[in-house]
């Protein structure tokens, strides 16, 4: 296996990049069909060298000969990649394939993958790559239109007809009618993050149910803030780093039918008026600040939410705190940082509640996937590579190999049940084991696997009882809210919005956290509005809104 490692620097920002990409040709069969979305393209012999004759659901991808695709490899810090790893190792002895890495360092993926791909540079593969990143790629040609090429990709098409993410995946489509990214596929939603509290803390408050809604939730903070008067705040919050209270803000705001934190973006579609608005002016998203903004000024929420998560930690494990913000991975963590810290504490992930607009979640089912380099449609092992990607990542075979590893290695399965063995531990399971399945052997490795596993039932086979129980409780509780249409924006419509929206965006942020601490008045809202239509919030949404009455034809 070759590797080139690319060295953490300071680049040339993505959007720059994306105004300069080289173009590239497509290749590897037919033209395919002009009309709008393209076409099926056939891959002639000259591009199947490897690939299988009959490959369908079900068949387990093996080469018919040896060979090597090249992958953009996102190196993460808590599981370096490693050259005997046994992930790498049982691809090549069960499905003949090798990889020719190039190494990216997690903190400079971003950037360095849009270096790369603008250089003419790109590897065969692209993984972890998020809805909507592909975009900046398109107009240079870089990128292949992987939607013409569905022909190979069985399990792919397979998962998005039984699990009915055909919507989803349509809004992902450009403006010339076809999509660029293969994303992760979920069965059921990604639900991860609420309010984790200190259970025994909300107990001696006389607090045993769970809140229906989060006016009841504010309730329940002030109950507990006064029955434990040694508090500071009943509830602090993290990962405000990047945004202000990012996770919160993300799982508060569907419930207002809005978008927030970490999951805000500037276009917010209304059923109703069947337009695109502006997500940070909306009402809903007032009504949303307004709540929060009340939990601070009476006391409830740390104002504090430019700390880093260490601070924000080390408050709810010192007891300054009841409550934080938390996903079913860092509720373990909290308990390792307060068993070294001498302390007995039990603590719960409350069933997210309902809001004004109900009881919601964000509306995708589409995660972290990965692109394919246009310059792979001319290598004469295309078919190939599509075959294996298919497998790898949508087939249950894969996904399961890509999660759990081999059986009899690193897992043990009796009737239906896995077990990893005792010296080998991931997250929740097997904790303190000596062995990672991922930083020793490479599985659960998010290069490989996308959406952690696809499928509900993988999903939860890694997960805790406590984990289970928690995802039924919020999933039978909540529904999605609906998919955004696509407004397919054309390559001058993209260079115009993408400042635009950037600057907007940046506006609402700065103006979020200041109401939410009190240093801005909501007295102050139409003023607000106002300063966000001065940098081009109208012209944005008119923007978005002709796109879409053009997608609509």
């Amino acid at each position: 296996m070759r590797t080139i490692r690319i060295p953490a620097a300071t680049v040339a920002t993505a959007t720059t990049l994306a105004l300069v990409l080289t173009a590239c040709s497509g290749g590897g069969g037919d033209t395919p069909d002009p009309e709008e979305g393209g076409g099926a393209v056939t891959i002639d012999a000259e591009h199947s060298v490897g690939a299988m004759e009959d490959f369908e659901v079900g068949t387990t991808f093996k080469a018919t000969e040896p060979v090597d695709f090249s992958l953009m490899y996102r190196d993460h810090p808590n599981y370096p990649v490693k050259e005997d790893w046994s992930i790498f190792q049982n691809l090549e002895a069960n499905q003949n394939v090798t990889f020719t890495r190039t190494d990216v360092p997690l903190a400079d993926w971003d950037n360095k993958k849009a270096l790369l791909i603008g250089a003419g540079d790109a590897s065969d593969l692209i993984p972890v790559t998020y809805p909507g990143q592909e975009v900046q790629f398109v107009s240079g040609g870089a990128i292949l239109p992987v939607s013409d090429y569905l022909e190979y990709l069985p399990n792919f098409a397979d998962k998005v007809e039984k699990w009915g993410l055909g919507e989803e995946l349509d809004a992902k489509r450009q403006a010339d009618g076809k999509y660029y990214l293969l994303p992760g596929l979920r069965e059921i939603p990604d639900v991860q993050y609420s309010v984790v509290v200190n259970d025994d803390l909300f107990q001696k408050a006389g607090i045993t149910e769970e809140p229906e809604t989060w006016d009841e939730f504010a309730e329940q903070l002030a109950a507990v803030k006064a029955a434990n008067p040694e508090l500071s705040y009943a509830m602090t919050d993290r990962w405000t780093d990047t945004q202000p209270l990012g996770a919160m803000l993300q799982y508060i705001a569907p419930n207002y039918g809005t978008e927030g934190g970490w999951g805000y973006s500037n276009t917010w579609f209304d059923e109703e008026s069947g337009e695109f608005q502006l997500t940070g002016t909306t009402d809903a998203y007032k009504d949303m600040i307004t709540y929060v903004a009340g939990l601070t000024s009476d006391g409830l929420l740390d104002p504090e939410i430019t700390q880093n998560d260490d601070q924000a930690i080390q408050k709810f494990v010192n007891g300054e705190a009841a409550a934080i913000s938390g996903n079913t991975q860092e509720i373990t963590a909290y308990r390792s940082k307060l068993a070294e810290a001498g302390k007995d504490v039990t603590l719960r992930m409350i069933v997210l509640p309902d809001g004004p607009f109900g009881g919601m979640l964000a509306g995708s089912r589409l995660s972290s996937g990965l692109m394919i380099s246009s310059e792979a449609a001319e290598k004469p092992y295309f078919k190939a590579l599509l075959q294996f990607v298919d497998w790898l990542y949508y087939s249950d075979e894969g996904i399961e190999f890509a999660q759990w590893g081999v059986e009899g290695e690193t897992y043990t399965n009796e009737g239906g049940t896995r077990t990893l063995p005792a010296d080998i531990g991931w997250n929740a399971l097997n904790p303190d084991a000596p062995k990672k399945l991922n930083a020793d052997f490479g599985y659960s490795n998010g290069v490989f696997l996308l959406a952690n596993g696809s499928s509900k039932e993988l999903l939860q086979s890694v997960m805790t009882d406590e984990t289970k129980a928690w995802t039924d409780a919020v999933l039978e509780r909540k529904e999605m809210l609906p998919v955004k249409p696509a407004a397919s924006l054309d390559e001058l419509e993209l260079e115009q919005t993408s400042l635009l929206d950037t600057q907007i965006k940046d506006a609402v942020m700065a103006a979020t956290a200041g109401f939410v601490t009190g240093q801005r008045p909501l007295s102050e809202w139409d003023a607000y509005v106002s300063e966000i239509d001065g940098l081009g919030g109208t012209q944005l949404i008119d923007t978005y809104n002709a796109a879409l009455t053009r997608s609509a034809g």
